[in-house]
């Protein structure tokens, strides 16, 4: 399954890598942090890693490295735009519960 992004979010991952000049793609992956347990991070790919694994959506490539696909293996990332606020949103069909403030979840 991977991980898949709606149109919306594939056209800001392709108009942010065009104005940085450069990029193959965008990294997804997970660290430990916050009350629940993990957080998501994005970074744009310039050199793709050995271990990587490769799922194009949209158009736009998106890496997952093996022990992050664990927790976002089905994740879709859209992007949306609610009043001043905008920003990446992860239907991630994994989580059981997020942090009151939304900045962490646990699977």
């Amino acid at each position: 399954m991977g991980v898949s992004l709606t149109e919306k979010a594939a056209e800001h991952v392709a108009g942010y890598l065009a104005s940085r000049g450069k990029g193959v793609g965008i990294r997804v992956s997970v660290k430990t942090t916050g009350c629940s347990g993990l957080m998501y991070v994005m970074e744009p790919v310039d050199e793709i890693l050995p271990e990587d694994l490769r799922f194009s959506s949209q158009g736009v490539d998106v890496f997952v490295d093996p022990k992050s696909l664990v927790y976002v293996d089905g994740t879709q990332m859209d992007y949306v735009k609610q009043g001043l606020n905008e920003g990446f949103e992860f239907k991630n069909p994994n989580v059981q519960s997020e942090c009151g403030c939304g900045e962490s979840f646990t699977v």
